[in-house]
């Protein structure tokens, strides 16, 4: 993942309704009018933050008859957790390799 990327990611996990949205769907799937019925928001303000999460595959989505569910894309997110821990833990293709040290 690159440092644009991850960048973006991390924007959308900026807003702290969205991390509390990750949160509720870390116990498992839930539909839109659960989210709804937990948040002091409108319908469009939902559909604002789950449309970032989804756009960013932090979050899938599918139609159960009229319902919209929503669930955690465990793979974007073990990727996310992945690369902080690449960025900040030194190791052999790290950044900072290709730095001289002290020579300012």
């Amino acid at each position: 993942m690159s440092y644009k990327n991850l960048s973006s990611i991390l924007k959308v996990l900026s807003d702290p309704s969205r991390l509390e949205i990750i949160d509720l769907l870390s116990c498992g799937e839930l539909c839109a009018c659960d989210l709804l019925e937990h948040f002091q928001f409108s319908q469009p303000t939902l559909s604002h933050h789950m449309k970032s999460l989804v756009d960013n595959e932090l979050v899938t989505t599918r139609k159960d008859g009229n319902k919209r569910m929503y669930q955690l894309n465990h793979e974007t997110l073990d990727d996310l957790n992945q690369n902080l821990n690449t960025i900040t833990t030194p190791n052999t293709r790290c950044v900072c390799k290709n730095m001289k040290s002290g020579e300012c």
